[in-house]
């Protein structure tokens, strides 16, 4: 492929999209002998006497639980520890070089996002970490002995869509407010929405979903099998227009996961080339001609 390449990005929810379930029920919970029913319940009702936002009152749960524990750690090297424990749904593990391998030869240049509610350091430990271009996800910050300490990061559903805008217009950093703001043309823009796709499973991604769907991206909403309630809402994103696809969370070269995504990395090629061609094309060179 050439520099000129169009880059196209695919961007993920973790929990329940690339993983099922939530990431802290894998190990971290058995490990402070809580059910994820008892600890939902308590970090919704914690959120609610307190007015607080729900990212916000589990990450202050996970850390208070842990503490009262006295055994369960909660450094950065834990929770990514932690994260090496956590399933992937069936193809994950495979489907980042395989998708890229599909788009280079349609001269087509892959970026991967993970945009999560969850825990950024246990994302971090998982095997497909290495395969993402950013992480955007809710963190902690840490003391001089590597113990969370305080949220540094809460994403929430509508926190999630700056990083669409980020992707957008290349800014990589969640701390630069400034470039984020400033206008940029759309034909300046790095990755337009109409080349970027969102993966996800749950009501934090709809505005997500929304925004890329409504900017002439792709949208696709992943559901379980074992979960009928997932499929049902999944469906129901569907006919309320908020995906263009539903998916079982199966990412191998046979899935509809891969036919939807290689279709849609075939319209970017085409699209390109298209755009190539007729910007290369102008009145006076046509006007020469005849």
């Amino acid at each position: 492929m050439s520099y000129s390449d169009p880059v196209m990005a695919i961007c993920y929810d973790f929990d329940g999209t690339l993983a099922p379930g939530n990431m802290q029920e894998h190990d971290f919970f058995p490990d402070l002998k809580i059910t994820p029913k008892d600890f939902w319940k308590e970090s919704n009702d914690l959120a609610k006497e307190h007015e607080t936002d729900p990212i916000l009152a589990y990450m202050k749960l996970m850390l208070d639980k842990a503490r009262l524990s006295g055994k369960v750690q909660i450094s950065k090297n834990a929770f990514r520890k932690y994260g090496r424990s956590v399933d992937l749904f069936r193809g994950v593990k495979s489907w980042f070089g395989e998708i890229n391998e599909y788009a280079e030869k349609k001269g087509v240049r892959l970026e991967h996002y993970i945009i999560s509610s969850g825990l950024k350091e246990m994302i971090e430990g998982t095997p497909i970490s290495k395969h993402t271009k950013a992480i955007y996800a809710s963190s902690f910050i840490y003391d001089q002995h590597d113990v969370a300490i305080w949220p540094a990061n809460a994403v929430n559903y509508t926190t999630k869509t700056q990083y669409l805008y980020r992707i957008n217009k290349g800014i990589e950093s969640v701390t630069d407010n400034q470039a984020i703001n400033e206008f940029v043309a759309e034909e300046d823009r790095r990755i337009p929405f109409s080349r970027m796709m969102f993966i996800g499973d749950g009501s934090t991604d709809v505005p997500c979903m929304k925004l890329v769907k409504n900017q002439g991206g792709h949208a696709i909403a992943v559901y379980s099998e074992e979960r009928s309630e997932s499929r049902d809402y999944a469906l129901r994103l569907l006919r309320d227009g908020r995906v263009n696809f539903i998916a079982e969370g199966v990412y191998t070269k046979n899935s509809k996961m891969f036919k939807y995504t290689s279709s849609i990395i075939d319209m970017v090629s085409a699209s390109y080339k298209i755009y190539m061609l007729t910007k290369s094309v102008t009145p006076a060179s046509e006007e020469a001609r005849s």
